[in-house]
């Protein structure tokens, strides 16, 4: 999961995880009707403020707002950027 890319600061690059494709019974999901996930893993993670030192780190499953941070496309692969301040919190 190594990127070529160091964020800045309080900054974190999340990979979002997959959208469902299935409902639970069994019905396909189209395309246009697929929920933005909300959740992701962290890839990279920037050094944190002076007084705010980063509690997220690169392999944590993170949940995040449904327009938090801003979308970029790196080597092919979507990834989203966001201010640590905007993750909700750590998954287990």
């Amino acid at each position: 999961m190594s990127v070529n890319f160091k964020p800045l600061a309080d900054r974190v690059l999340v990979e979002p995880a997959q959208a469902e494709t299935k409902t639970a019974s069994g019905i396909i999901i189209p395309d246009t009707a697929k929920e933005k996930p909300q959740e992701g893993t962290v890839v990279a993670a920037g050094e944190g403020k002076k007084d705010e030192p980063m509690t997220v780190k690169v392999g944590d499953k993170v949940l995040y707002g449904k327009y938090a941070g801003t979308e970029l496309k790196l080597d092919g692969k979507d990834y989203l950027i966001v201010k640590e301040s905007d993750l909700f919190g750590v998954i287990g």
